[in-house]
């Protein structure tokens, strides 16, 4: 058998895996749920709370995560589809609906300040674009109010075109996070050029800090970066009491995780706004 057939059976192999078959059933399963949600408007924003370290019952913000609904009715989180959709048109198209859901609740609540996700791909997209600026006309404050996260990952793949995105929209008052630092390969010699404004440091190197000197060293040297460049620093995936205590200890400026409280579509903010609306 010569060289070249056995490299067709071996590509021919790869193509029919059953592992890799199912794999791309999968993530066509998972756009067409994502493409049926948007079509039905079926999505919806999840709030958890970031909690401010000087007082731990204090809340400094909330991130508002995007969730879509399936044909059963359960609510699907970001984690479970985001990867295979990121880099498509629904990546775009489910930014754009996350930014318009994050400003509305900006608008209704004027004491609210709101964290959005945003892929650095969206950068442009006409529709994410119009919810921006639409909302801006009706309540310019709003702004001043919304942080927009970009993951490590997703600002470091066009770094030019996310340090001008976010060079035009600071003029505007929008504050800038950098998510799940320490994740990925973080070129340092950008953060002069970036300027975020908040970094959250991967859920990786948090868990069991309390008692993992690896990790206490890596969190105390990412705060000392991130004070230097005068950006807030925010926890993240915190599950335990001791947990929050070392990080606390360590410097961090703000806490985000399951030991205070689960992302809720239902937040304890929207509960008293619509008491006080129905009073």
């Amino acid at each position: 058998m010569n060289q070249r057939h056995t490299q067709k059976q071996d590509a021919a192999g790869v193509m029919q895996n059953p592992l890799n078959i199912a794999i791309a059933k999968r993530d066509s399963q998972t756009i067409q749920m994502v493409d049926t949600a948007i079509q039905h408007k079926q999505t919806l924003l999840a709030y958890q709370p970031v909690m401010m370290s000087c007082d731990p019952r204090q809340v400094g913000f909330y991130e508002g995560l995007i969730r879509v609904m399936d044909a059963t009715g359960r609510i699907i989180p970001a984690k479970d589809f985001i990867h295979v959709i990121e880099d498509t048109e629904l990546g775009r198209r489910i930014d754009a609906l996350s930014l318009n859901m994050g400003m509305q609740s900006l608008f209704k609540k004027p004491d609210l300040r709101l964290s959005i996700n945003m892929s650095a791909h969206s950068i442009g997209f006409g529709p994410w674009k119009r919810n921006f600026y639409r909302w801006l006309e009706r309540d310019e404050t709003i702004a001043e109010r919304l942080i927009l996260e970009k993951t490590e990952s997703s600002a470091m793949n066009e770094p030019h075109k996310v340090v001008k995105f976010m060079d035009e929209l600071q003029l505007l008052g929008v504050s800038f996070a950098l998510d799940d630092f320490g994740s990925g390969h973080t070129a340092l010699r950008y953060f002069k050029d970036f300027m975020f404004d908040v970094l959250k440091i991967d859920g990786q190197f948090i868990k069991s800090i309390d008692s993992d000197p690896d990790n206490q060293a890596l969190v105390r040297a990412m705060i000392d970066i991130a004070k230097h460049f005068d950006m807030l620093t925010v926890a993240e995936f915190v599950e335990t009491r001791a947990e929050a205590e070392t990080l606390i200890a360590l410097g961090a400026d703000c806490l985000q995780g399951f030991y205070f409280s689960a992302p809720s579509v239902r937040p304890r903010w929207a509960e008293n706004s619509a008491v006080q609306a129905a009073s």
